[in-house]
Parts: structure tokens; sequence; C-alpha cells
């Protein structure tokens, strides 16, 4: 354990330092009990300088910051508009979802059509030929056998024989076709079965009678015959019947296929002029009309209407680079403004100054007054630019950042401000800190704001600032703490606007520019800094800074 020098020329009495502690927040730790899981190794104790206790828990509002700033930037997200990329996405997203849909559709319909045509044109109707087919090739059959009985000439069978032969052809198709519809292949079954019995008891009988006779007439009674013909007739006309009801059928369903599909289509044409149009209306609203917008208050101001209130609106990208350019433009004016004030302010003062000095009690009291609220005035201004200067560059000339110790800055913003400590016989106490990737003079400038804010609002007894780093995920997270006289919880948020102050400047002076100033550089390196509002006494701040990259992958 070592002392923290309070400038470069010798130590100043009551600093204490702490001995390395067990880092907290790695592995195998309960988050809840902190830093302090573990015991502090054992170091050597300089004579005046206190043992490091156990550290501070992180309060419970420090999860607080990260889930008000989710809601903020949240409300933000949804007042202030989508990104563009975001609407051409959505835009593009809900065309290809009603693409998908009208070719879901509009597929399904066709198919329907498709399969209603091809079960009439490929189906019923060559099925329905066949059957007539048939009929005429069993009617040739049955005239053949009555011709050859009544004349016994041998040239009548002719058309019989063909008439097989037919039949069998046209009995293999209507197979073919009919191979899906068992009901009306048992119609056709049942024509074959009275064919089958009209030529066993009538046609073969009868031809083989007037064959061996030689002489017509004779035989089974055509009567006989006429009856079992007419039987087959019957049949055939169930199958006919039934083929010509199933191609009804098929025809109401081809026609309901039809109109579903002209309905669909008339939907999707419907619909995507609706989906163009709400894209349509959705672009000009969310881009078109906020750049119209931007540029009618652009031209506003041009003309001179410098109190012409700009209301930021459209993509978040277009509000960024609007944002941006504000924030630049902002930037460049405190830079030029402080920079070009310094002159004439320097002289200014010198001279107030010139003037205290020399006519100092020659003059009435009232004047020596106001001489001093002039000299008071230069130099507040002075110091109100100066800050204001250092404000604005941050960030504007970026170095290179490298691996710098905490614990070196924290001891070098102590050395600086070795008057205060000196004067308030402030003491500090310092837990083991971490290597950080950042700028050393900015770092620096933020353990100087703060300690400075536990030195100036100190209560009776010495300040006593307490500084403590832990392990939080891909950051470490800092505690300062102070005994002083505290900051109520309502000004969390204020303390950390520019010029904004809690006390009156002859009570603690200032410019109300260090944590604004603190918040900013944090940021510029990737953290967050909030106030805790639940201590009790003192004040203290947590602020988080990445970690480097082979700590994380130590961790891991």
């Amino acid at each position: 354990m070592t002392e923290l020098p309070p400038d470069a020329g010798g130590t100043a009495p009551g600093i204490d330092a702490l001995p390395p502690a067990a880092p907290a927040g790695m592995p195998g730790e309960n988050p809840n009990t902190g830093p302090a899981g573990t015991t502090p190794a054992k170091a050597a104790v300089l004579p005046g300088v206190r043992r490091w206790s156990r550290p501070q828990k992180p309060p419970a509002g420090a999860a607080r910051p990260a889930t008000q700033e989710r809601a903020s930037a949240m409300a933000a997200r949804f007042a202030g508009g989508w990104p563009f990329g975001r609407i051409i996405g959505i835009g593009a997203l809900v065309a290809a979802l009603f693409s998908l849909l009208a070719m879901g559709v509009g597929g399904t319909a066709l198919a329907d059509l498709t399969s209603a045509r091809d079960r009439v044109v490929n189906t019923l109707d060559p099925a329905a030929l066949r059957a007539s087919q048939l009929e005429v090739e069993l009617l040739n059959q049955e005239t053949s056998v009555r011709g050859y009985a009544l004349s016994a000439q041998p040239p009548f069978l002719a058309p019989y024989y063909r008439g097989l032969a037919g039949q069998r052809q046209q009995v293999t198709t209507l197979r073919q076709l009919l191979a899906g519809m068992p009901a009306t292949m048992a119609r056709l079954d049942l024509v074959l079965q009275r064919v089958s019995t009209w030529r066993s008891t009538y046609a073969q009988p009868t031809i083989t009678h007037v064959r061996a006779s030689g002489k017509p007439g004779t035989g089974p009674s055509v009567d006989q015959g006429k009856a079992a013909f007419d039987r087959i007739r019957a049949a055939l006309a169930a199958l006919q019947g039934d083929l010509a009801a199933q191609r009804l059928d098929a025809v109401g369903t081809l026609h309901d296929s039809a109109s579903v599909l002209d309905a669909t289509l008339i939907a999707i044409a419907v619909a995507l002029l609706l989906t163009v149009l709400v894209l349509a209306v959705g672009l000009w609203r969310s881009a078109i009309l906020p750049l119209n917008r931007l540029a009618a208050d652009a031209r506003q101001v041009a003309e001179g209407d410098f109190q012409h209130q700009m209301e930021p609106g459209g993509p978040a990208e277009m509000r960024a680079v609007g944002l941006q350019r504000s924030n630049s433009e902002l930037e460049q004016f405190a830079y030029v403004a402080s920079h070009d004030l310094q002159e004439p302010l320097r002289k200014v003062a010198s001279f107030c100054q010139l003037l205290q000095r020399r006519y100092a009690g020659r003059l009435d009291a009232k004047a020596d007054e106001y001489i001093e609220h002039a000299v008071d005035g230069a130099k507040r201004m002075q110091a109100l630019i100066s800050d204001l200067l250092a404000f604005s560059q941050v960030g504007r000339t970026a170095q290179r950042r490298e691996p710098v110790s905490c614990a070196v800055l924290l001891a070098q913003a102590w050395a600086n401000l070795a008057a205060d400590v000196r004067r308030t016989r402030a003491t500090v106490e310092v837990g083991e800190l971490p290597v950080l990737l950042g700028e050393a003079t900015l770092l620096t400038a933020v353990f100087q704001n703060l300690i400075a804010n536990a030195l100036k609002f100190r209560a009776r007894e010495p300040p006593k600032v307490t500084v403590s780093a832990r392990r939080d995920g891909e950051f470490w997270l800092f505690s300062l703490g102070d005994n002083g006289i505290g900051i109520e919880p309502e000004y969390a948020e204020r303390i950390f606007v520019i010029f904004q102050r809690l006390h009156d400047k002859a009570a603690y002076p200032g410019t109300g520019i260090g944590l604004a100033m603190v918040r900013k550089i944090i940021e510029y390196h990737g953290g967050r800094v909030w106030l805790d509002t639940t201590t009790a006494a003192g004040a203290r701040f947590w602020f988080t800074l990445p970690a480097l990259p082979e700590d994380e992958n130590a961790d891991d």
C-alpha cells in the first residue's frame, strides 16, 4: 500500500491508499454481495495510512439508470420515427408477404381449374365417346347375328367378328379411363356380363345351328335374343347416364373454379393497388413530407426569421444527420466564440485589475465596490470561457488511445488539486484500479472534476474521498464517493447539464461545467455516468468504462 503524492514535490499527509483486493464481478462471485466477496491480500501499511475496508456495494439504483436509459431510448425511437432503412425493409417485407399470399391463393385456384378441366376433357368426354362406340360395336354384332340367322349367308357374319374386335378395343380403353371411378367401372362390368350372357345364350348357339343346318330360321327364338339384347341396352344406358351426370358435375366444378380464379385475380389486383397506395402514403409521410418541411424551415431561416422553431421529424437517419450537423455547428461556434473572446476579455480583465491596483483607496467606497465587481465579473467570465473552450474540445481532436493506469491518472488528478487538498485536509482511499484504453488527459480530467466537487461541497469535517472499481461484464464499474453535503435525488440528471448550478455562486464558486464535462468525456470513451440516489450521506458517483480486449478474453 502506497500513498498518493499530492504534488511532484512531496507527499500530502492524510492520503490513504488501498492494498490490491480480489477483483469483483468475476465468475463465481455473487453479484448481490458486491466486490467484497474475497479477503484483500495483505500488504505493507505505511505510517498514517489506513487499510482499505470492505468496498462499497453497488446500490440497488445502479441498475436503474440502465433501465431508464432503455426506456428513454425506446420512447425516443417511437416518438422520432423509424430509420429510413427500416421503413424500406418493412415495405419490402409487406410486398413479399403479399406476393407469397397471392401466389398461394392464385396457384390453388388455378390448380383447381386445371384439375376440373382435365377431368372433363381428358377423362369424362373420352369415356362417354368410348361408351357410345361400344354400343355401336354391340349393335353391329346383334344385327349381324340376326341377318345370318334369317339368310344363312356367311358374309352376314363379317360385321359380327369386326364388332367383337371393336368391343375388345373399346373395353380396354374404357377400363383405363374409368380406373378412378369404381361405381362407373361396376356399370361397365354389368354391361360386359350381359353381353357375355347374350352371346352364350343366343349369338353363339344361333351361329352354330345355322352353320350346321345350312338353313335359316331354326334354333333359339329371335324374341329370346331380342330380350337379352334389350337388357344390354339398359346397362349401356345406365353407364352413359352415369358418365353424363359426372360430366355435368365436373363442368359445374370447372365453372366454379373459373369464378374463384377470376375473383382471386380481382382481389389480388385490388390488394396490390392498396398495398402500393399504403406504401406510397407511408413513404410520403415518413420521408418526403419531413424533407419538404425541413426545406421550408431552412428557407424561412435563410430569409431572416432566426426565431423560427424547427421541429425534428422524418426517418432516424435524416434526424441523425441534422442533429449531428447541429451539434457540430454548436461545438464549432462554442470553440470559435470562446477562443475569440479570450483576447478582448483578457484586456478587460487586465485593465480592470490595473485600475483596481492604481486607484484603490483614492476614490470613494462606491467606486472601489464598482471596480471590485468589474474585476470579479471579468475573472468569472475568463473562467467560464476557459471551461467552455475545454468542453467544446472534448472529442474534437481525437488522440490515439493507449493503455493507461487509472491509479496513475487518479494520482495525477490528486496532485493537480494539492493546494485544495492541503487547505481542506482531505484524504482519499483508493482500491485497486484497472488499466484501460483511453486518452490520459481526458480521463485525468474526470477524476479531477469529481474530486474537486468533493472538496468544494464538503461538510464540516475534512473531506474523505473513496475510489474503487470492479468488473461488470465488458466494462469496469467505478465508484467515487465522499462525505460532503450530498445531492438531492431530484437533481440526479440536472447536475450533468452544462451551466446548471444547485447553489449560489457566492457560497460555492464555479462555472457549472464540471459534471457536464465528466459525462461528455465518459460517453466519448463508450461508458456512462450517474449519481447514486440511494446514498444516505455524502455523494457517490458511478461510471463505467470499457475493459481492455485482453481482459475480456481472460474472463472468457
